[in-house]
């Protein structure tokens, strides 16, 4: 009538917060047993009003009376002192479970066979219908559980035949990689030979345009030595012309210092033949010499173009020789995720060697 509300809230349906905050802290502290300290203690503490109340009135007190005493914090810090002071005998609780079992007994004995029979025989039925009912429903879970695994089972099956198929096409591409590789790598040997050759070839070109440039710069420094050394001694010669001229009298009188001739026209022709003749022979030898230099530049042009194109051509196959490496590693690549299966397989496109420059 009032026990089984406080032992199933925790005294929170009627008694305040106050009081129940006091109770969870001892029950985290203490345990369980302290939920039994507090009901003693309210009995105690409310003893003598409960003698002096009847049925109605006691029932009445636990419902209304009780929970008011205790709404000032004063109060329900006494009660928890209290509840913790009180001390049950074991010595007592075992006489009274004693006492208990014997009034149990004597209870039994005096009670008609037959309806302690009849009581026992309901009890069965009632177990009986309840291990009944357990084993139908392990028999239905068994059988959900067999049907269950039957269809994980037959699920795994499928999923190991797609597996097995799926890694005989993974061994096919595999092969077929394999000999692809194989290929290219074929095909990768003889552009490697060819580049090689090529390179080759090329290397020995530009040593030997070397070679020539070098020679022909020889010959022009060679040359223009030469044509130096020549004006040099020009002028000296015709220094040394002026100066006699200049010397004797009759020669000033014909030239000037500058050069020029005073006399007429037609004395001048008569006395310069010989001077026009070594003049033209100068002249001859000078535009020979001029004629020299133009080709040996002519020659040096020529070498620089022919220097141009062979490094044009060296750098030509250079790339030829990259874009084939990078060819080669794209589809090595490519190849390589197609075995393992990242991406569909992609046949790669057959490169020719590039044919050799002439």
């Amino acid at each position: 009538m009032y026990a089984s509300q406080w032992f199933l809230t925790l005294f929170t349906a009627k008694f305040p917060l106050c009081m129940v905050f006091h109770i969870i802290d001892l029950l985290l502290c203490e345990g369980l047993n302290i939920i039994f300290h507090v009901a003693l203690a309210l009995l105690k503490t409310s003893k003598e009003d409960l003698l002096q109340a009847d049925f109605e009135g006691a029932l009445k007190f636990f419902r209304v009376q009780l929970p008011k005493r205790y709404r000032a914090e004063e109060n329900a810090r006494r009660l928890m002192e209290q509840a913790c002071n009180i001390k049950v005998p074991i010595k007592k609780l075992k006489k009274y479970e004693k006492e208990y079992q014997t009034m149990r007994e004597s209870q039994l004995q005096q009670e008609d066979p037959m309806d302690r029979y009849k009581r026992e025989n309901r009890r069965l039925q009632e177990a009986s219908m309840r291990l009944e009912q357990e084993n139908d429903d392990l028999a239905h879970e068994l059988v959900t559980s067999k049907i269950a695994l039957r269809n994980d089972l037959d699920q795994a099956e499928d999923k190991a035949d797609v597996l097995n198929k799926e890694l005989l096409l993974t061994k096919q591409r595999l092969v077929e990689t394999e000999d692809e590789k194989r290929k290219q790598e074929e095909e990768t040997a003889q552009l490697k030979e060819v580049f090689r050759k090529q390179l080759e070839k090329a290397e020995y070109e530009i040593k030997k345009t070397t070679a020539i440039i070098a020679e022909y710069k020889q010959i022009c420094s060679q040359l223009s030595t030469r044509l130096e050394k020549q004006q040099a001694a020009s002028k000296e010669e015709l220094e040394v012309v002026k100066g006699k001229m200049m010397a004797c009298k009759h020669c000033s009188d014909i030239f000037s210092k500058e050069g020029a001739l005073k006399l007429a026209a037609t004395s001048r022709e008569d006395q310069g033949i010989e001077t026009d003749d070594e003049k033209d022979s100068l002249k001859k030898q000078l535009r020979e010499m001029e004629l020299e230099l133009a080709q040996t530049k002519l020659q040096l042009v020529e070498a620089k173009c022919k220097i141009q194109e062979l490094e044009h051509q060296r750098g030509a196959l250079m790339n030829e020789i990259q874009a084939a490496k990078n060819s080669w590693f794209s589809k090595t690549l490519n190849s390589i995720k197609t075995a393992t299966g990242t991406q569909p397989l992609q046949p790669a496109p057959v490169t020719q060697p590039p044919k050799e420059s002439t």
